[in-house]
């Protein structure tokens, strides 16, 4: 494997979480019949640009088919996310009636919604059918297809809009097993005034917290500031800002616009640059030990569990998330250990996860069986679920986080 950044072939392996399916193949009832493909799930960081990746074992054209089963919109955390920053970023950058907006993996249109009543002139761009047909239904003008050069060459065949004052994203970036092709891609299609801004989750947090669920196939890349900074130097595209979000377990939200542009001068950029250095992100050491914590969690994890089985205690799962199928997958976790994993996805509910094979149900089913503890799988999520949830209190319920630690709330 070479890195998929700088094409270097000095890759340092420091987490293998064994073979399993992909985190979003949600299997029907009949489909528990039939064979599963399994693919081995492991991070290797290059000595070289200091990219952190898993290797392209399963194509992106395969993960974000027809049926893939997220829809930004079930969850409210999301949608008040996407509307808090659209009010900052028309804010900041006097965007409005008369400004073009492209989102690449627009899902199903929860972010550009705002956008659209600001006055702007939007298009979304996801290859998930399901979703980009959901956003058509609310008139968000949406493409079915994977951001890429190519794309980007036959936009004005299909669009009068070839050029944006706005392109953005939220946790598409990892998803382009093509970076630089990707990155060509929003240079092409960026006003010269324009502004790029994307989000993902910091690599700091990923190691420091040992936030390992959230490694799974349709993430190829996950990104240091130090890195990302490199990456779109390289193409000529300037960071000129840096936001640090608590999304999805905190985050990085970038400015970026075409180098040699005049702006005003940002501090924070070299700030960060320099808090990694100092944390050691481009040394081998910052990532070493991360094997040993991961099972460490694995084996509180269990333990916990076998522990509340002894009791006769019943543990069940809020969260259909892709982060739940790493860590029941690496555990082992079976549905006779957590019965069902509770979800308020329609597109979920009915289904059951990939490999454990446990049951996704709806919420009438937890306050049916009344469970000792709820496991709260989807963490970046916490304090939504556990105020949508609170009513477990009438009967003595808790809540349990497994990441960083395990913690009884």
């Amino acid at each position: 494997m070479n890195c998929r950044f700088c094409g270097k072939s000095d890759l340092y392996k420091f987490i293998n979480l064994g073979s399993m399916p992909p985190s979003n193949s949600l299997l029907t009832k009949e489909q528990l019949r039939e064979p599963e493909s399994y693919y081995p799930l492991e991070l290797s960081v290059c000595r070289s640009c200091w990219l952190v990746q898993i290797p392209e074992y399963i194509k992106a054209t395969e993960i974000f088919r027809d049926n893939y089963p997220y829809h930004s919109s079930q969850s409210p955390a999301n949608v008040s996310h996407a509307k808090e920053y659209v009010e900052m970023i028309c804010k900041r950058f006097e965007l409005g009636k008369g400004s073009h907006v492209l989102e690449i993996g627009s899902n199903d249109g929860y972010m550009l919604q705002w956008f659209k009543e600001k006055g702007c002139t939007v298009l979304g761009i996801d290859p998930a059918k399901e979703a980009a047909i959901e956003a058509r239904k609310k008139g968000i003008p949406t493409e079915i297809a994977f951001f890429s050069v190519a794309w980007t060459n036959n936009l004005s065949k299909f669009d009068p809009i070839s050029k944006f004052d706005l392109i953005c994203g939220i946790n598409v970036l990892a998803h382009q097993p093509d970076l630089n092709d990707f990155i060509k891609g929003m240079k092409a299609v960026l006003k010269p005034n324009g502004i790029i801004t994307i989000e993902f989750p910091h690599l700091t947090h990923l190691v420091d917290e040992c936030q390992f669920d959230t490694i799974y196939s349709e993430h190829y890349s996950y990104f240091s500031f130090t890195t990302i900074h490199e990456i779109f130097e390289k193409h000529k595209l300037e960071i000129f800002d840096v936001d640090e979000i608590s999304e999805h377990g905190g985050s990085l939200r970038i400015y970026v616009q075409h180098a040699n542009k005049i702006s005003a001068e940002y501090s924070q950029p070299a700030k960060l640059i320099q808090r990694e250095y100092n944390k050691g992100v481009t040394t081998i050491a910052y990532y070493q030990n991360f094997q040993r914590k991961v099972n460490k969690i694995e084996y509180n994890l269990m333990n916990f569990l076998l522990e509340q089985q002894i009791k006769r205690k019943r543990v069940i799962a809020y969260g259909a998330a892709a982060k739940t199928n790493t860590i029941f997958n690496y555990c082992r976790i079976k549905p006779n250990t957590i019965p069902f994993v509770v979800d308020r996805s329609p597109y979920k509910i009915g289904k059951y996860l990939p490999g454990s094979h446990i049951p996704i149900v709806d919420e009438e089913e937890l306050k049916r069986t009344k469970p000792e503890y709820v496991l709260i799988t989807a963490w970046n999520l916490k304090e939504e679920i556990m105020k949508q949830l609170k009513y477990i209190r009438e009967w003595e319920g808790k809540f349990v986080t497994a990441i960083p630690k395990l913690e009884v709330l």
